[in-house]
């Protein structure tokens, strides 16, 4: 019997923790307030913002999977390891980058040309969300580098995710509390060129938080070193399974993915999920400042309120999924997104925006954690290449939210750099058709999983030979048993 692996320390669980909360502090920062500083702040008009935030996307989309493949390739940087080199140079280009994002031109004027800005900020967005993904990539690959146990790595996930929560609350937090405690503002209920130094200041707290929390990983972190020979085998071991596949299982690699229809369908659903809950935490603040003309505070609280709601929701995952099945959850997330939708097109009352901020943020989180639940169900046992599915998956999110943004500023009625009285019906029809009309797509490839039942099928032109042995499972239609 082989010796079971003994639990990591307290202290190394968590500074591998706090390994990605440079990254969820900027991804806060990025999604929430990026057009509201652009255009509302800077005043740079809606289509150009868009631009900017598409970029972002894009870059981030392609920047992913080819980082997965150079850091299964490169050796690392001496003894330092490969996962933690990458780690490093990623989050110096964030920390580098991120700054210049949430600041004016260095050394620009007021009348500044708005294609001098664009091309003043497409690199440090470029660069910024390279680091961002080498970041992210290195730290999930380290998972299986530092426990082979399978509850540990559901531990270290777990313990990941909460200083996710801790980062999210975090900015809304220090928003919050600058925007209540700023002073000397002539209108202090609307934003504009003289928030630029709250933003700024914002920024570099995220920035100087990360750094530490980045140093503490590289100090409590120890990544493993192993021969070429030993690469190899891991190579060929799941990633979350406790044993490898024994011979007469064939592996499910990333070219069967494509000529599987579930593969499709499961992206689809993961991408109008990411849709609602991208697209609602972008045009939130401008929904709160532009349609209920609520004091500029209110773009730090309500999210924060949506956030904390969303994380209480998200502990009832478990129990939820277990009596009513994964399908089900979805569809109660789904009636939560539709109620919101329902209460900002029929109800503009301003004190009543608490009580939608909490439908958004649990509808969200349900539809999010259960989206990613089926997609972990529908890879199964073929964790080898489940790199390949998360990381297309995540490619067509990014890229889809991306032109959901350039799509919706390009039909902004208001073409000028500052807005208009049109803004305000504008955002309201963005927050109540985007989010309702996305979510009845998303409610009809939900119901066509009756029909087309969400699982891998039996392949034989894809290349997977059936073994005898399961005969019986591929008669009885348990297409996974087989794979």
């Amino acid at each position: 019997m082989a010796e079971e692996e003994p639990s990591l320390p307290l202290c190394v669980r968590l500074s591998y923790a706090v390994g990605h909360f440079l990254n969820d502090l900027c991804a806060s920062m990025w999604f929430t307030y990026l057009l509201v500083f652009y255009h509302s702040v800077l005043g740079i008009n809606n289509y150009n913002a868009g631009i900017l935030l598409l970029i972002g996307q894009i870059a981030d989309g392609f920047c992913t999977p080819l980082i997965g493949y150079e850091s299964d390739r490169t050796r690392g940087c001496g003894d330092y390891g490969k996962r933690k080199t990458w780690h490093l140079v990623g989050s110096a280009c964030v920390i580098l980058c991120f700054p210049f994002i949430f600041n004016p031109p260095v050394g620009g004027s007021e009348d500044i040309p708005q294609w001098v800005e664009l091309i003043y900020f497409t690199p440090f967005i470029i660069i910024f969300q390279f680091g961002w993904a080498s970041v992210q990539i290195s730290h999930l690959s380290l998972i299986p580098e530092l426990v082979t146990n399978k509850h540990e790595r559901v531990e270290l996930t777990a313990s990941r995710y909460a200083f996710t929560v801790v980062a999210n609350i975090a900015v809304y937090g220090i928003a919050w509390l600058l925007f209540h405690f700023q002073a000397g503002d002539v209108d202090s209920n609307s934003l504009g060129k003289e928030d630029i130094p709250l933003f700024r200041t914002l920024a570099l707290v995220v920035i100087g938080i990360g750094f530490v929390s980045s140093v503490l990983f590289h100090i409590g972190t120890r990544e493993k070193r192993r021969n070429e020979d030993e690469e190899v085998a891991g190579e060929r071991t799941p990633v979350l399974g406790g044993s490898r596949k024994s011979p007469s299982q064939p592996l499910l690699r990333w070219k069967h993915w494509l000529k599987e229809l579930s593969f499709y369908h499961v992206a689809f659903l993961y991408m109008c999920t990411r849709l609602i809950v991208n697209l609602s935490q972008v045009y939130i603040a401008m929904y709160l400042t532009y349609t209920l003309n609520l004091p500029k505070k209110y773009i730090a609280v309500i999210p924060l309120v949506m956030y904390v709601s969303g994380f209480l929701s998200s502990l009832l995952m478990k129990p939820v999924n277990k009596h009513i099945g994964r399908n089900m959850t979805y569809f109660v997330g789904l009636v939560m997104i539709l109620a919101f939708a329902y209460w900002v097109w029929f109800f503009q009352i301003k004190s009543s925006v608490f009580g939608a901020a909490v439908l958004l943020g649990c509808g969200s989180a349900t539809i999010l954690v259960t989206s990613l639940s089926m997609t972990a169900d529908l890879i199964g046992e073929h964790t080898q290449s489940g790199a390949f599915v998360y990381g297309s998956m995540s490619f067509t999110d990014k890229v889809a939210n991306g032109l959901g943004v350039l799509i919706i500023q390009s039909l902004h009625p208001c073409k000028t750099q500052s807005c208009c009285a049109q803004c305000g019906p504008f955002y309201h029809l963005v927050m109540a058709l985007v989010t309702g009309c996305i979510g009845c797509v998303a409610l009809i490839s939900l119901g066509a999983t009756r029909i087309w039942p969400i699982k891998i099928r039996n392949r034989c032109d894809a290349g997977l030979i059936v073994p005898p042995t399961h005969k019986k499972e591929v008669d009885s239609g348990d297409y996974r048993t087989i794979n």
